[in-house]
């Protein structure tokens, strides 16, 4: 079962994007404060985002859309840069039909892991942050989460309404020795 962390920490980082996918304004997160979050960081080319990853975040949209709960993907790419950017993305998006607003997150100068991928000190791809109405992260989790837990930890911030600030969610679900991709998860090389 996922552990959400307890309230009262501070807010999530602020989203650093360059550009916004199925969204007509671009999305920040102190204007979505009142509603649960789910960030879906993301690569294209990442097997396990496109086998679980994905769909997963599009299953999470569809069936809690309406009830006050946002989904975001963000394309977060820390390997083969040529080859994932906005216009492949573009064509991405459309071929799968991905209906949430996607960000593509900002490259860092000097380093290959984009900048909110390293302010949410993200591990690798996919990585799910769940941020509760009051704006603080609540779970942060890499790779594979089964579709019931999520359900259960989203309801579970559903259900406790407007409270106070939480604290940040370290941890991973996946881990792997060495960087690359696996069939749950991308690590970024160090």
């Amino acid at each position: 079962m996922a552990l959400l962390a307890p309230r009262g920490g501070p807010p999530a980082p602020a989203l650093i994007v360059d550009q916004w996918l199925n969204a007509s304004e671009p999305l920040e997160l102190e204007r979505l404060r009142g509603k649960v979050v789910l960030l879906h960081a993301f690569q294209m080319l990442c097997p396990g985002c496109i086998a679980h990853g994905l769909p997963q975040a599009e299953h999470a949209h569809r069936a809690f859309g309406r009830e006050g709960v946002v989904v975001i993907g963000l394309h977060t790419v820390f390997e083969h840069h040529a080859v994932t950017g906005p216009e492949a993305l573009r064509a991405f998006n459309h071929e799968y039909r991905w209906s949430f607003p996607i960000g593509i997150d900002r490259a860092s100068q000097g380093s290959s892991i984009p900048q909110t991928m390293r302010a949410y000190d993200l591990q690798g791809t996919p990585s799910l942050v769940l941020i509760d109405r009051a704006g603080a992260i609540r779970l942060q989790h890499l790779g594979r989460i089964d579709d019931m837990v999520l359900g259960g930890a989203i309801g579970r911030l559903l259900a406790e309404g407007g409270a106070a600030a939480t604290p940040a969610a370290g941890g991973a679900g996946a881990t792997a020795s060495d960087a690359g991709c696996g069939p749950d998860a991308c690590l970024p090389r160090p």
